[in-house]
């Protein structure tokens, strides 16, 4: 009978820094700022005959790829129902209650998010993550994706096979 184990994936190179504002209603809203963010994940999955999971690099890699895709960005929630965000040739303008902003495009992403906050940021990356057929692949069932925004403050999104994201 195959046995499970959660594999713990924590390193220093899975981190992103980025600029962002946290909207908590129509009216309000933190200044902008930053964090450097760590990720890790959680990974449960099937000890095989061998004695092994599966590499642990495969995860890594991916979780760094996403990483690096965001790193040293302005983020921005494109399904935030409080902002109006509109993409230029080279701007990005944002419009919140009776403010104007404007970024340059090339240094800012808008995300397919309702805010930039540590509990978004978790699931779009474990969302990514199930992109493909890993989970399958290497009979995952379940992943926790965590990300935190300074020590002590974290968020986590957790999946499984059976139920989707909770």
């Amino acid at each position: 009978m195959p046995r499970q184990t959660t594999i713990h994936i924590r390193n220093q190179y899975l981190k992103f820094s980025a600029a962002h504002f946290t909207i908590f209603s129509a009216t309000e809203r933190e200044r902008l700022h930053g964090h450097n963010f760590a990720v890790s994940a959680d990974i449960t999955t099937e000890v095989g005959d061998d004695g092994l999971c599966f590499d642990y690099n495969v995860m890594k890699k991916r979780l760094k790829t996403l990483c690096d895709s965001i790193d040293e960005y302005v983020l921005m929630p494109g399904n935030s129902p409080y902002l109006d965000v509109s993409i230029g040739d080279q701007h990005v303008d944002v419009r919140f209650a009776d403010e104007h902003m404007t970024f340059l495009k090339s240094d800012t992403i808008v995300m397919p998010l309702a805010n930039i906050t540590a509990e978004e940021l978790s699931y779009w990356l474990l969302e990514q993550l199930l992109l493909d057929d890993t989970a399958e692949q290497y009979a995952i069932s379940a992943i926790d994706v965590t990300v935190s925004s300074g020590y002590g403050q974290a968020a986590s999104t957790h999946w499984q096979s059976d139920g989707g994201f909770k």
